[in-house]
This record gives C-alpha cells, structure tokens and sequence, in this order.
C-alpha cells in the first residue's frame, strides 16, 4: 500500500489526552472524534487537516490512557498513517486493531518538517520526503499486521477469516 500526504509534526510523548481530550470520549462516532484530534496540541488541526496527511512525531506517541477512541481520532480525521520514533505499547496494537497504518522510524522522525509531503510504502517500509528528496526506513511491519490494516482493522480482518473458513 501506497500512502502519501502533507505533514504534521508534533513532539515527543504525545499522549492520548492530546490526540483526542477526554472531555469528548462521551462519544465514540469515529465523525465527531475526527472534529477533535489533536486539537489541545494544535486548535487548527482538526479544521486543516486533509484527507491522507500523514503526522510525524518524536518518541512514545500515543502514552497514556488506554483508550481506542485516539487512533480512531486520527483514523477519522483522514491522516493516512502516523510516523515516529516510538509508540507507547497499547496504542500501537490499538492503531492496527482499528486499521491505522504506523511505523517506527527515527531518522524519519528527525528529519521530516510540518509541511514536507511524504510518500510510504508500507509493504517495503520505506518512507520517502518528496520535499527533501531523502529516503528513511521504517521497522518493517509484519505480514499478518499489514493484511489486519488491509482489512480495515481487527474486526474486518477476522470476519474476512471466517468467511474464508466457510467457503472452504
């Protein structure tokens, strides 16, 4: 999968109260989450951001809560994938649980500029600023992860098994 997009850029250990407040998790329609991602970090986000932009971030994106509405969020809002140099633990499995696209690049992460436009091969890992003309990469993403993604997330992907499993 091809992914391709402007980028924005946030810092080191961005937590899930700043990718989606607590104070609208009364709601989990994936519409209404998406008017507020990230806005605590930055107000104009939800309002500029556009369909298949891509966030760059420093390390332990996503710490703190354990709460599946931020990866939602961002879903939601359009961004094609998120790019780092680390993710906390539990929204890294909820990221592909709901079928967003993530990877682990420290040179990436470093070197992108909000703004840059950044193309990803997700399959390859490769992450190209199309801005700087360089090339990074990205800790490869497993097989079964990537065909999770593909079908949306968790839930697609198993149904998609069994449906399989009774055809067969």
């Amino acid at each position: 999968m091809m992914l391709q997009g402007k980028t924005w850029k946030f810092g080191a250990d961005v937590d899930t109260d700043a990718i989606i407040p607590a104070r609208y998790l009364n709601t989990s329609d994936p519409a209404e989450l998406a008017k507020h991602c990230m806005e605590d970090a930055d107000p104009a986000f939800p309002t500029k951001v556009q369909p298949g932009d891509i966030i760059i971030a420093g390390k332990n994106f996503g710490c703190g809560s354990s709460r599946e509405h931020a990866p939602i969020a961002i879903k939601a809002a359009g961004v094609s994938c998120v790019i780092a140099k680390s993710f906390a633990r539990i929204f890294y499995r909820n990221a592909f649980n709901i079928g967003l696209p993530i990877f682990e690049s420290v040179e990436a992460a470093e070197a992108i500029q909000e703004g840059d436009e950044v193309a990803v091969d997700s399959a390859q890992g490769v992450i190209k600023n199309l801005t700087k003309n360089e090339t990074y990469k990205a800790t490869p993403v497993p097989e079964f992860m990537q065909q999770i993604i593909a079908a949306g997330g968790l839930i697609g992907y198993v149904s998609e098994r069994l449906r399989g499993a009774k055809q067969a």
